[in-house]
């Protein structure tokens, strides 16, 4: 068998090292001409993301660790804590680079400038790109992101990621006076949302979203600026604020309705071209490569292609949309929380925050297992 994969990012690449590991060729076709290096700003993998990366090859020795999360008000009052297992807090651009060397260590074939444009579906898929050229394989996997061309193929009708009102912001800040315990990510609820963590050299790095109701609007006012008033006196946002030279614009938060088709014939969704969480689930990346390792099991034991799929599917869906829906709750809460669920909040978080953070982490793939319909 051979596997298309259209998408070049984090999860195309991890589809392709699980396919191999599962016995099945596989070619990723990238549509810029260019490699990402360097692209991309932080991104969390939790300890599920980890197992399934490791099961498809990818030792769990990048980033930084982050083993607890602590939940804090604007003036500093802890709300609630939660420790568990190792996640990782890494630059996408080294995930990628990680990645990439390893894809060439295994000689997968990586072909760049390849913009899709069509499929047909001819004993087989036929990709036909955009410079005319074409390629032949068995199935096609639509690893190409939350705007994937495949998945619009697939479905022509298919919903398109929704805006969810929010701008992710980010910084460094350094001697702000503002410190935190090794291995923490600290999450702030109050004027607006804000999070943050130290780096081993001790600077500060945060990130928050803002409240903005067209992301696209420009404005005159710088976004150091328009976050100084949205935060006022909260800790330590003005701290962080004062001490960090340039505040970027991530860019918006959006978040992907759920996808009635993930597959058709011999063509296939993975990652977040078939389930987007918001980013404030912090389980992107881990659901992609939860999801390409569960499609590489599929494809390896059950013959029958869509039988497969429909098998990955049925795997995958309840748990991702689970997630998508605990995210966008966050997301109504990332505008900042009011007096008395600030005060419900350490309660909350006792009795049902740790338990579903505990039970979305500790979910494992068994590789090993054989799947059946």
């Amino acid at each position: 068998m051979k596997a298309l994969i259209i998408g070049g990012g984090i999860a195309g690449p991890v589809t392709a090292l699980a396919l191999q590991k599962a016995g099945i060729d596989s070619v990723v076709f990238e549509a810029y001409d260019t490699t990402a290096d360097g692209v991309g700003g932080m991104l969390s993998v939790a300890p599920n993301g980890l197992a399934a990366l490791k099961i498809a090859g990818l030792e769990p020795d990048f980033g930084e660790p982050l083993r607890h999360m602590v939940m804090t008000d604007g003036q500093g009052r802890t709300l609630g804590r939660i420790s568990g297992e190792m996640s990782r807090v890494v630059p996408r651009a080294e995930l990628y680079q990680r990645l990439r060397e390893l894809t060439s260590a295994q000689r997968i074939k990586v072909e760049y400038g390849k913009r899709l444009v069509d499929v047909r579906g001819e004993n087989g898929v036929t990709a036909t790109f955009s410079d005319g050229s074409t390629e032949h394989g068995d199935v096609l996997v639509g690893a190409d992101g939350i705007r994937s061309t495949v998945r619009t193929i697939i479905d022509p009708q298919a919903p398109r990621p929704e805006y969810v009102g929010l701008l992710g912001m980010g910084a460094y800040a350094e001697n702000s006076g503002v410190h935190g315990d090794p291995e923490t990510m600290y999450f702030v609820f109050g004027s607006s949302f804000l999070g943050y963590w130290e780096q081993p050299d001790g600077t500060i790095a945060w990130f928050s979203n803002l409240a903005v109701e067209d992301p696209d609007q420009k404005s005159s006012v710088p976004w150091s600026e328009r976050l100084r008033e949205a935060y006022g006196d909260d800790l330590p946002a003005k701290q962080l604020l004062a001490h960090s030279e340039e505040v970027v614009a991530a860019g918006p938060l959006e978040i992907m309705p759920s996808v009635p088709r993930w597959y058709r014939d011999r063509m296939v969704l993975v990652g977040d071209s078939a389930h987007a969480p918001s980013a404030s689930s912090g389980q992107g990346a881990s659901l992609a490569a939860e999801s390409a390792v569960q499609l590489a099991r599929c494809l390896r034991d059950i013959p029958d292609i869509p039988a497969a799929f429909a098998t990955y599917e049925q795997l995958r869906r309840p748990r991702v949309e689970r997630i998508a829906a605990r995210a966008a709750r966050t997301n109504s809460n990332k505008r900042g929380i009011g007096p008395i669920t600030r005060l419900l909040m350490p309660l909350v978080m006792k009795t049902f925050g740790a338990r579903a953070f505990t039970k979305e982490q500790n979910y494992r793939i068994d590789w090993n297992a054989p799947v059946t319909r």
